[in-house]
């Protein structure tokens, strides 16, 4: 920091308000969160007073300090905008007034959200971790604040908010980027161009479908062999099923408590939220209950009935009966058409679809890194700022 800036104590800066509230079960109440990491304030869905029951709420005004008491530690740190002004936070959210005629209140949220900031209320956090890790308010006179002069608080304060905009807008343009990609290859998949010749005939006429089988848990025999037993986590995020979270022994299959599906075998999650993903096996593997897999007969490539599988993938949410747990059965299934051309055709479709696809991987691992080389760049700029370097 500046050799010129005041260095302060937090307890000069702020004091603790809380304004408690009557809950009332006709009323509605939304509470707030608060993003770890200095990622800002989230909005919890609204719940009547009935419904928060004998929790205690305070109302929260704009201007507020908040340090998250069991995540403060890890950049739990907000201040409240005119976006939260009425909103409510639970006991773990209090809230303070900062002392406007010495402090903007900007500037001392920037300022915990430092290495040196956090540093400092780590140590007034005490416990092991986690939850354990509790702020006390009584130690917050404990944490030194660099201090410059009002105006000098509020040019900082504009500059970090400059480049935190342009970073914001990098990380935006990217994010763009990814979802037109995705855009592109879904459009492809709907409006793919088939020979006028191709008929349409149902998944059920060229594909013979079975479902998937979850082993009993208490079974530790059953576990923890050589096959891949895939759950609808393990679907969605490549084409090809590699790795899946748990594995099955010899012993589950040789007593008929795990259904086998074969090299070849598309496997769809029919029951659940991820209803509609789809993944392809080339090795011998077992699924749980929330999967069917297709096998296709010869007329069609397995990588081809994948591919027309996704297509679908809105359709047979669509077509699963509205009710809490969304269930597409076998039949419904089969009655949706497939379109198929040659093999070579298909070959061809195959190639160019699985090419996309590795472009629009390309660009989500670029994504990844370029998201994590920016946000990297906030707290260095927060440094170089307070030291004075901005």
């Amino acid at each position: 920091m500046s050799a010129n800036w005041r260095v302060v104590s937090l307890g000069e800066l702020i004091r603790l308000e809380r304004r408690p509230v009557d809950v009332i079960a006709d009323r509605q109440y939304q509470e707030i969160g608060i993003y770890c990491f200095g990622r800002g304030i989230f909005h919890k869905s609204p719940r009547s007073g009935l419904e928060v029951g004998d929790k205690e709420l305070y109302e929260l005004r704009e201007g507020d300090l908040i340090l998250q008491v069991t995540f403060a530690w890890e950049g739990a740190i907000a201040l409240c905008s005119k976006a939260e002004h009425g909103l409510f936070g639970s006991t773990r959210y209090p809230t303070f007034r900062v002392n406007e005629e010495r402090c903007f209140p900007p500037f001392l949220a920037r300022y915990l959200g430092t290495r040196d900031g956090l540093e400092q209320i780590n140590k007034i956090c005490p416990g092991s971790a986690g939850r354990n890790r509790v702020l006390s308010i009584k130690r917050i006179p404990e944490v030194r604040v660099p201090l410059p002069p009002l105006s000098e608080q509020r040019r900082i304060v504009a500059r970090i908010e400059q480049l935190a905009g342009k970073i914001e807008e990098a990380q935006g343009l990217r994010r763009q980027a990814v979802e037109g990609a995705n855009a592109l290859l879904k459009s492809t998949l709907k409006h793919l161009v088939l020979p006028q010749s191709v008929n349409t005939i149902p998944i059920a006429d060229c594909s013979h479908m079975s479902t998937g089988t979850t082993p009993a848990s208490g079974r530790a025999d059953y576990y923890n062999g050589p096959i891949p037993w895939f759950t609808p986590a393990d679907l969605g995020r490549y084409k090809e099923l590699d790795r899946s979270a748990r594995t099955l022994s010899e012993t589950a299959v040789a007593e008929r408590k795990a259904r086998m599906f074969e090299p070849g075998t598309v496997l769809l999650v029919a029951i659940g939220a991820s209803l509609g993903k789809v993944g392809l096996t080339r090795k011998r593997c077992s699924a749980n209950q929330q999967i069917t897999g297709i096998r296709f007969s010869a007329e069609v490539l397995p990588d081809y009935g994948y591919w027309w599988l996704r297509r679908l993938s809105d359709d047979l949410l669509a077509a699963a009966p509205q009710a809490t747990l969304p269930i597409i059965n076998q039949q419904r299934i089969g009655a949706f058409g497939i379109r198929f051309p040659s093999l070579s055709e298909q070959h061809r479709i195959v190639i160019y679809l699985d090419s996309l696809q590795a472009n629009v991987d390309a660009l989500k691992r670029l994504q990844v890194e370029t998201a994590s080389e920016l946000d990297a760049m906030l707290p260095s700029i927060l440094d170089r700022a307070f030291k004075g370097e901005l």
